[in-house]
């Protein structure tokens, strides 16, 4: 039997901690907070987007970051087995729209006492309250953990420490510092599925105004990165919403001054079709101001700045609009830039992008290759993903590798 370390009962450690146990370890829980799972009771806004309905190889093309690497772990614990170990444990869990699993009672905390439940079913002990100040490498074979409350030592070592998003939940960095004392290179930590912060301040005029079934084109340097269809909405800061927060996932590494999101108002209409429904638009409305005319159109917040970005004034009389003014117009429907200011800081991020670097990693066992018996798990890693329960997926299913992989040596 082996002595085993988990530092954090988050996610990762918590799945980590069962397998390990299950697999005929001693298995304690570091964890600063008072309880296990504080991240998890906020994630879905409380009813915890667990893991997505697709197979592994749609899973890994919604991972923003290091997708390779995490092929044999999320082939090894696939969404499909991730639910039917929640299953199995007693949680009910429903498909939503997208494909997004949630328990039946829309309480993250049953999610979170599930996990609890294998654990203390292998009799995984928990020491709340309690948190690593140290660790250090006492032989090639045994480590030495130091907290407040005392000295440990430990066969392995397993960190799921979290990144630095939402630090209320005591997600403040930790695993970075014992990676770097293990001579381990920490990518560089950036907020990732986040609000952003815009230029200008039109959108002060337009805080509040949702939009749904619009096109969201990130492009960097005139290059297209990416195209997200769903929903958006205008805020005091800049922009949000689903689409927005995948936007930010993508471009949280570049240079911000050369990022351009164009907004599509009206991604199922070709611009054929879009000039023919404005140009019957100006035929019922044509002794009426063109912001009257565009009321069916367009929600009624953005008809000024489409407006004044097509050159029209909003007195303008229908049958007054050139040609040339109603190309303008159609142009900007379909293609409203928006330029990034930045990001919004980590205490609004949902997940971290960087972390310890997955090339010093084993992506089988989540073991160091740089020390023997010292593994990382979850969003401490160089991995994120977009929403739909990838990053909680992402975080089960490295917590699997790591934890079937301590095995007894007598078993």
């Amino acid at each position: 039997m082996k002595n085993v370390a988990v530092i954090g009962a988050g996610a990762a450690g918590l799945v980590a901690a069962y397998f390990a146990a299950k697999n005929g370890n001693r298995v304690t829980v570091f964890e600063k907070n008072e309880k296990s799972g504080k991240k998890i009771y906020i994630t879905g806004k409380g009813r915890c987007n667990v893991t997505h309905d697709c197979l592994p190889d749609e899973f890994l093309s919604n991972v923003v970051r290091n997708s390779r690497f995490l092929t044999g772990a999320i082939y090894a614990f696939s969404p499909a087995e991730c639910v039917k170990f929640f299953e199995d444990g007693g949680l009910k869990l429903k498909i939503e729209r997208g494909g997004r699993y949630f328990p039946v009672s829309d309480k993250a905390s049953d999610v979170t006492k599930c996990l609890e439940n294998y654990c203390k079913n292998e009799d995984v002990f928990f020491n709340f309250n309690e948190q690593v100040e140290k660790i250090t490498v006492l032989h090639s074979t045994m480590f030495d953990i130091i907290t407040a409350k005392g000295r440990y030592s430990f066969d392995n070592v397993v960190v799921c420490t979290g990144g630095v998003s939402y630090p209320s939940t005591g997600s403040t960095g930790d695993g970075y510092g014992f990676a770097e004392k293990f001579g381990h290179g920490v990518v560089p930590v950036k907020p990732a599925l986040c609000g952003l912060n815009l230029r200008g301040d039109y959108y002060k005029a337009l805080q509040g105004l949702t939009l749904k079934n619009v096109s969201l084109t990130v492009k960097n340097g005139g290059k297209t990165l990416k195209s997200l269809f769903g929903e958006m909405l205008f805020t005091h800061f800049g922009i949000s919403g689903p689409i927005v927060l995948s936007a930010s996932s993508i471009i949280n590494r570049l240079d911000l001054k050369s990022v351009m999101l164009t907004l599509d108002l009206k991604p199922a209409l070709d611009e054929e079709t879009l000039d023919k429904r404005i140009l019957r638009d100006f035929e019922n409305y044509k002794n009426k101001c063109v912001s009257n005319c565009l009321k069916e159109l367009l929600p009624a917040a953005i008809i000024p700045e489409i407006l004044k970005r097509s050159g029209i004034a909003e007195e303008t009389k229908v049958n007054s609009v050139t040609k040339n003014q109603r190309r303008c117009l159609l142009t900007i429907v379909k293609n409203f830039d928006m330029m990034v200011a930045s990001l919004r800081d980590f205490s609004e991020a949902i997940v971290t992008s960087g972390g310890v670097d997955v090339k010093e990693i084993n992506p089988k066992t989540m073991e160091s290759k740089l020390v023997k018996g010292l593994y990382f798990c979850g969003e401490v890693l160089d991995l994120d993903a977009f929403t739909g329960g990838f990053n909680l997926q992402i975080a089960f299913s490295t917590g699997y590798a790591a934890g079937n992989a301590i095995k007894d040596s007598k078993l």
